[in-house]
């Protein structure tokens, strides 16, 4: 898949998902794997560089486009 998050994107994403992980590490049930699974979302794409949710709306927050 094509590259679609720039570094802004990105880095908010991996905040976002370290304090999803603090959450789902301090609480129990539903709200614990909801928000683990969301966290391992958030990171993913933030590793990867690329969101799938972006592509159908052709969003691209990359700073420099090829």
């Amino acid at each position: 898949m094509q590259k679609n998050m720039g570094t802004a994107d990105r880095t908010l994403r991996t905040v976002a998902g370290v304090g999803l992980i603090g959450l789902a590490a301090t609480t129990r049930g539903p709200l614990a794997l909801a928000s683990g699974t969301l966290a391992a979302v958030m990171l993913g794409t933030s590793a990867v560089g690329t969101c799938p949710a972006y592509l159908p709306f052709g969003i691209d927050t990359r700073e420099e486009k090829r």
